[in-house]
């Protein structure tokens, strides 16, 4: 069973610092995706957002093929995050390639799944969100990077067996040349094919004692995040990212998560709750939040979270504490002189 995911993916530094080589900057990306800077490398963000930000390099690199290659070949050892570190320094290949189907679970919107049967190993990329899929650029990269990992760790030049793609991915022959093997475009599936016998090659990043360091971390954190992962959480998180462009309607609110309207509330009903409700406690708390910052008058306020007019906010705040926005700042920080407008 796959586990439940957040639809809140944070950008690895190692992305920028590769595509830095590449001759592309972070603001070239946020500016082609239309996506504010600090969001993208500072941040956590949206499936739809992290789409945004593959599909903008894409068109910034050109052929989608080339642009997988250069990438997958550029992104520096030393940049992994410890999700990846934690495969790199694996005993050998296949304990790589198993905590990777393991880890990739923490890593939306991808998901792996790892076969061995015969002489044949294969592994099938899904997205975490059904019917929901990313630029093939992205989806490219991922398998691509499934051979580089054991390349770098054999030290030896590993070919795959088969490369299937669901959809056109650029020139053909550049990542035929890559993958060394055939590409088979408008395939059932997306999956890598490796010979089993490659599986069992020993890895020279091999990393006893870090390993023993990383794996439990990483292990608890899987393990929490199964827990605790909610769509009620999902739906107050993006909709205290989206108060500041006007107010989430729930179609929007679906969208972003890769699921139709009515399947978000069908999910809702399930956790007890409603779209409605979940706004309002989304604006509730994001409104105690920013009064609690000094800096913001309660105009600014009423607008980071989504109401066109101060009075609106008023009486809305009023409902929830029984008092005032100034008051309530004033009560809650102790502060005798707060700007109000």
């Amino acid at each position: 069973m796959k586990s439940h995911t957040s639809d809140q993916i944070k950008i690895p530094p190692g992305f920028w610092a590769g595509l830095s080589q590449l001759g592309i900057t972070a603001q070239d990306v946020a500016s082609k995706a239309n996506l504010p800077l600090s969001q993208i490398t500072e941040s956590e963000v949206t499936t739809a957002q992290y789409f945004a930000v593959w599909q903008a390099y894409s068109d910034l690199i050109g052929d989608t093929a080339e642009g997988i290659i250069k990438l997958a070949t550029v992104f520096e050892t030393t940049q992994y995050p410890p999700t990846v570190l934690a495969t790199y320094h694996a005993k050998d290949y296949r304990d790589a390639l198993k905590r990777m189907v393991r880890y990739k679970q923490m890593c939306p919107p991808e998901s792996l799944r790892f076969t061995e049967e015969g002489e044949l190993c294969t592994i099938e990329l899904e997205w975490q969100h059904p019917g929901h899929s990313g630029p093939p650029l992205l989806l490219g990269l991922t398998l691509a990077f499934l051979l580089e990992l054991g390349r770098r760790g054999t030290g030896l030049p590993l070919t795959a067996q088969l490369v299937e793609f669901s959809q056109p991915i650029g020139n053909v022959k550049i990542l035929e040349a890559y993958f060394g093997c055939r590409i088979q475009i408008d395939a059932q599936y997306n999956r890598l094919t490796l010979r089993r016998n490659d599986l069992d090659r020993p890895f020279i990043s091999y990393n006893e004692e870090l390993l023993e360091i990383l794996t439990p971390v990483l292990d608890r954190t899987l393990a929490e995040q199964k827990g605790t992962r909610s769509i009620t959480e999902r739906v107050k998180w993006f909709m205290k990212r989206s108060f500041s462009g006007g107010r989430p309607d729930i179609h929007a609110v679906a969208k972003a998560l890769s699921m139709s309207d009515r399947t978000l509330q069908r999910r809702l009903t399930e956790e007890n709750t409603s779209f409605k409700q979940l706004l309002t406690q989304a604006r509730h708390e994001q409104a105690r939040e920013y009064l609690a910052d000094p800096s913001l008058d309660i105009k600014e306020v009423a607008f980071l979270i989504g109401y066109e007019d101060q009075n609106s906010f008023y009486r809305a705040f009023r409902l929830w504490e029984g008092d005032t926005p100034s008051n309530w700042r004033t009560e809650h920080l102790g502060l005798n002189s707060i700007p109000s407008s």
